[in-house]
């Protein structure tokens, strides 16, 4: 099939919103940045040109003021913080996890407050107080005590279906990870989950969805599905790209 073909699915959903006089709200967060690269110059690129604002989920202990100047041109970037150093405290047994129950509660909040102050000095009002754990996984006895940490909201992945002491704004589509897979995701299946996605929001529009990268694990096949994706809904009635401050408002 060809990409156009394997787009249709997509394209007929988003007319479906179009006839009805709305549109779905998209967002875009890419994992693990930490400094320049040939990978992040090219998600730069491809969103700058596509229009598609940008939220970079920054790893605090390792960033400097490298990224800080590569980012200063770039108007459509919002940094966030992803956790401290993205370390693993989880068991052999267990799916990782940096902000587990593995260390005392008091240390892992302190690691997290030193992070949106380190990005904070850095970026300055490119900083949205937003949380985005390591491996989407935190523990629920941390959430409640984030905002006293200064944020202001979390992002995970999966639809939001419990409110709780913070405000959600997560990812439901991983173009890179799969259970069981890595990478080289096949675009029919992309395609179907965000299909599937714009469905659920047809019925009920109470959540933006996000799409979710990893620029420094990107494939050809990763790149040529973002290129199509912002092909198809970068001009169409029936879809907007929003960052994410302004779809917290």
């Amino acid at each position: 099939m060809t990409e156009d073909e394997i787009f249709a699915p997509l394209r007929q959903e988003l007319d479906r919103w179009r006839a009805a006089g709305r549109q779905a709200r998209l967002w875009l967060r890419d994992d693990d940045a930490i400094e320049p690269t040939d990978a992040l110059d090219r998600l730069l690129d491809v969103t700058r040109e596509a229009s598609v604002p940008l939220t970079l989920a920054v790893i605090p202990a390792f960033t400097g003021d490298a990224l800080v100047v590569r980012l200063s041109p770039e108007q459509h970037v919002l940094v966030t913080v992803h956790g401290w150093s993205h370390a693993n405290y989880a068991d052999a047994d267990e799916k990782k996890q940096e902000l587990g129950r593995h260390r005392p509660a008091g240390v892992v909040l302190d690691e997290l407050s030193n992070g949106l102050a380190t990005l904070r000095a850095l970026f300055g009002d490119r900083l949205v107080p937003m949380l985005v754990p390591p491996w989407n996984r935190i523990s629920g006895d941390l959430i409640p005590q984030l905002g006293a940490r200064g944020f202001e909201v979390l992002s995970v992945f999966g639809r939001a279906t419990v409110r709780g002491p913070i405000r959600l704004l997560n990812t439901h589509v991983d173009i890179v990870n799969a259970r069981g897979q890595r990478g080289n995701r096949p675009h029919a299946d992309l395609v179907a989950e965000l299909t599937g996605e714009l469905q659920a929001r047809f019925a009920q529009d109470d959540e933006p969805i996000g799409v979710l990268t990893h620029h420094l694990v990107h494939g050809a096949a990763e790149w040529a599905f973002l290129a199509q994706l912002f092909k198809e809904t970068g001009n169409h009635p029936g879809a907007v790209w929003m960052s994410a401050r302004d779809l917290l408002g």
